[in-house]
């Protein structure tokens, strides 16, 4: 069993139709599931996930991200913990902050694989992360 942070991206793929991106989250997630992997975010993925479909006014649809977040993965506060990964985050000023408290908050709950879609991200190495991947390159 293994602990997985999911960035935001992954999220939208899964819930909406992105094509070859969704049908890859799917498999992701069953592999997952039959793993007894446990999937973890942060309160801004929801946070994030939510903004498009509010500013259109698509309550189902908010409705649909907000239930999937929080029914099947484990939230991560933004807490004092994740605060000082933020600031070591930081440090590489070509971090932006929002990808910054996202791998914050992977380190404080010391995940084993974080998978995100920024392909330089994938690139960073982060105390408390066991590996980081892009989407294009985990194993599923």
């Amino acid at each position: 069993m293994s602990r997985i942070f999911w960035d935001t991206n992954l999220f939208i793929y899964l819930i909406e139709d992105y094509g070859k991106l969704s049908e890859r989250v799917v498999r992701l997630r069953e592999r997952m599931l039959g793993r007894g992997d446990q999937l973890f975010t942060s309160a801004l993925t929801l946070g994030e996930v939510l903004v498009k479909p509010l500013d259109a006014n698509e309550e189902q649809l908010a409705e649909r991200y907000r239930y999937a977040i929080t029914s099947g993965a484990t939230i991560i506060d933004f807490d004092i913990e994740a605060a000082v990964h933020y600031a070591r985050i930081r440090h590489d000023r070509t971090i932006r902050p929002p990808d910054a408290i996202q791998l914050a908050c992977g380190a404080a709950a010391k995940v084993d694989l974080f998978i995100t879609n920024d392909d330089r991200l994938a690139q960073t190495a982060v105390n408390g992360i066991h590996f980081i991947a892009s989407l294009e390159k985990a194993l599923i």
